[in-house]
């Protein structure tokens, strides 16, 4: 009779082992893809306000290209005139 109650008991633990194994899996699944999604999405983040900062640098640089260039133009089509 005691070694009925206590496979009983056994079977009883393992069971609800397993339906906690079972429902909290999907809990578990979830969390770690949220958690890596999240960190990809940091890091692409990041990666996107270092292109921000080196489009305004390189708009920067157009600018002063521009500039210089339109400066070369006006030297080159309209030269100053020397009068002595």
């Amino acid at each position: 009779m005691i070694k009925l109650t206590a496979v009983n008991s056994l079977i009883i633990v393992f069971s609800m082992l397993i339906l906690a194994t079972i429902l909290y899996f999907p809990k578990i699944y979830f969390r770690n893809n949220i958690y890596y999604i999240s960190k990809d999405i940091n890091k692409l983040y990041a990666h996107y306000i270092s292109l921000q900062e080196e489009n305004k640098f390189l708009a920067q640089q157009l600018e002063d290209m521009k500039f210089k260039n339109q400066i070369m133009d006006s030297l080159l089509f309209n030269p100053l005139e020397i009068k002595k």
